[in-house]
């Protein structure tokens, strides 16, 4: 056995460019591999975290401040919109349906604090002329739950030197939101529940599900696999043409 493995190694002769191309291809696909296995368990724990919160009882908008980890949790609100700076975040698809979303600055009045609520989606069908939606002048009680986004987003700044009310975004950071409107507010968005003043307010919680994540890997494992069959297959059939060729050379000088 010992011998049969020494020969089958000397006799294995890939050749240097696709060794360069095993080399640098087949770590990067192993660790998209299990880079995919991570994301996956990540959506896993994030939306384990999401079902036994959202079925929670709804805490006050006081503990918010005070809370290490608020993500998912559902608040109860008393306060008024203020319907002078709306966001519009756009391309926010529902069913096929191209739409947005609308945030506008909540003022609580228990606790005091400025939040952004998102009211929900609304569809968007004619880009020529702006989305139309309405906004409750009265005092409303309202359920919302904390949204924190899984990994940063990707932000579309708008142009600074545009003013105009209300804004359309491609993303939105509540940091600078509320520095731009120079308050003290609550640092993550919040998604309102049905009642009222809302729209559609049926949000996927993560845009990739864990099986997808675990789809992504199977692939790149299954590439990798693929590449380095290839990668031996090549390294003994170059040494049998090389044998076979020497052979042949014999036989006409002979």
């Amino acid at each position: 056995m010992k011998i049969s493995i020494a020969s089958a190694i000397k006799d294995f002769r890939p050749g240097l460019a696709p060794t360069l191309v095993v080399l640098v291809l087949l770590p990067l696909m192993v660790s998209l591999g299990f880079w995919q296995l991570a994301r996956g368990h990540e959506k896993q724990l994030l939306l384990a975290s999401y079902a036994e919160r959202r079925v929670a009882e709804p805490i006050s908008s006081v503990q918010l401040n005070d809370m290490a980890d608020p993500a998912f949790r559902r608040v109860r609100l008393r306060g008024q919109f203020d319907a002078e700076h709306s966001v519009l975040l756009d391309n926010r698809m529902r069913d096929g349906k191209a739409g947005v979303e609308l945030l506008q600055p909540f003022h609580d009045q228990a606790s005091g604090l400025w939040l952004l609520l998102n009211r929900g989606w609304l569809p968007w069908p004619d880009r020529r002329t702006p989305p139309v939606f309405s906004t409750p002048e009265q005092p409303l009680n309202l359920d919302a739950w904390v949204y924190v986004a899984p990994g940063e987003t990707f932000q579309l700044h708008a142009d600074p030197t545009t003013t105009q009310w209300p804004r359309l975004l491609t993303a939105l950071h509540p940091a600078a939101f509320w520095a731009e409107l120079s308050r003290s507010g609550f640092a993550y968005q919040l998604r309102a529940e049905p009642g009222p003043g809302t729209y559609d307010t049926t949000w996927p919680v993560v845009a990739m599900g864990p099986e997808k994540h675990l789809g992504y890997a199977v692939q790149w494992f299954a590439m990798a696999l693929a590449l380095l069959a290839l990668y031996l297959y090549l390294g003994w059939h170059n040494k049998k043409e090389k044998s076979n060729g020497r052979g042949h050379e014999s036989t006409q000088r002979i």
